[in-house]
């Protein structure tokens, strides 16, 4: 049974490989228009991963919402927002600079104050598809759970790994107002390395086909070896033990074209402002790095580590829950400070 799940994820690795290729040179644009993007895009990556990935119809009644791609997952759902939206934007000031850390890996030392207090002109609620969620290294999964491994602290069982935390995401902002695409797409398997240039394609075609998009946020968790094991991160969510979040930055400092890098860092700042005022001490120092990471392909573009290896499921649930409540917090922008 292994064997010929194997075998079909490899087929369907390569078949996605050949449809990247051809993507590009627009030898599927007769596809596209007969059976729509979505259609296409969805029967690919079940080839690829075994699942299927439903999308949201714009088609649809503004009370109607988007179906769920999967059942509830098993990890122990934190509570709703405790509200929706004010509708009011945010200011940030010179001040909330206080609250926020960046490790500079790179050799850019970027005017923070005056990305922070810029304004972020964009409404997250007008029912249009505005959040993507998408994991590049979906397989990545934590401690404390038994679980099928498919390497060290991975699994494919998305009831486990960081696709989980996608859907506490997406659950949070759903019930928020905010209409969310969660794409829970296994693109590190079989190839971990991989994961990056998997989702990258899977990215771009949901922006081409849905251009409401605002925010892409790519959720992973953080691994790291200590004399004690593996590296665990602890803060306080809703006054219980949580994980620790931390928002890794791209820049072009690698050489790589990307003039939005900037746009994306003032996002961060804003958001882990709102997640330390909420929630202090569970942001990790932002890290701005040379690398793209695919953030270059959209403004609004967050890498986000949830936790680390060493933390538990549910303490990383927890924090994914801080962090779609600070999102919905920056749901209706901020104004210049």
């Amino acid at each position: 049974m292994e064997q010929k799940q194997a075998l079909r994820l490899g087929a369907g690795a390569v078949i996605l490989a050949i449809f990247i290729r051809l993507l590009s040179a627009g030898f599927f644009q007769p596809l596209f228009l007969i059976f729509g993007h979505e259609k296409v895009l969805s029967f690919l990556i079940y080839l690829e991963t075994g699942h299927t990935v439903r999308f949201y119809d714009s088609s649809r009644q503004a009370e109607d919402p988007p179906p769920e791609t999967e059942p509830e997952t098993s990890a122990p759902a934190a509570e709703e927002p405790s509200q929706t939206p004010s509708g009011e934007t945010l200011t940030f000031t010179a001040a909330d600079l206080e609250s926020v850390s960046v490790r500079y890996l790179c050799d850019y030392r970027p005017e923070l104050e005056a990305l922070l207090t810029q304004s972020l002109d964009w409404d997250l609620t007008d029912g249009e598809p505005a959040v993507l969620i998408v994991h590049s290294h979906a397989s990545e999964a934590y401690s404390g759970t038994e679980y099928i491994a498919s390497g060290d602290y991975r699994t494919l069982d998305t009831n486990y790994n960081v696709v989980s935390i996608g859907d506490e995401v997406a659950r949070i902002l759903e019930a928020g107002g905010v209409t969310v695409i969660h794409d829970r797409a296994i693109h590190d398997y079989p190839d971990y390395n991989s994961g990056y240039t998997n989702s990258r394609a899977s990215i771009q075609a949901y922006l081409q086909q849905y251009p409401s998009i605002r925010m892409v946020l790519d959720l992973h968790r953080d691994a790291a070896a200590t004399a004690e094991g593996q590296l665990v991160t602890s803060a306080t969510a809703g006054g219980q033990r949580s994980a620790q979040i931390m928002l890794v930055m791209g820049s072009d400092a690698g050489g790589s074209y990307f003039p939005g890098w900037q746009e994306n860092l003032s996002l961060g700042l804003k958001l882990s402002v709102l997640l330390e005022q909420t929630n202090p001490g569970i942001n990790r120092p932002i890290n701005l790095r040379s690398q793209r990471f695919n953030l270059d392909l959209s403004p609004g573009s967050l890498l986000v580590e949830v936790g680390a290896a060493g933390n538990t499921h549910e303490e990383a649930i927890l924090a994914a829950n801080a962090l779609a409540q600070a999102i919905l917090e920056l749901a209706h922008g901020s104004d210049a400070g």
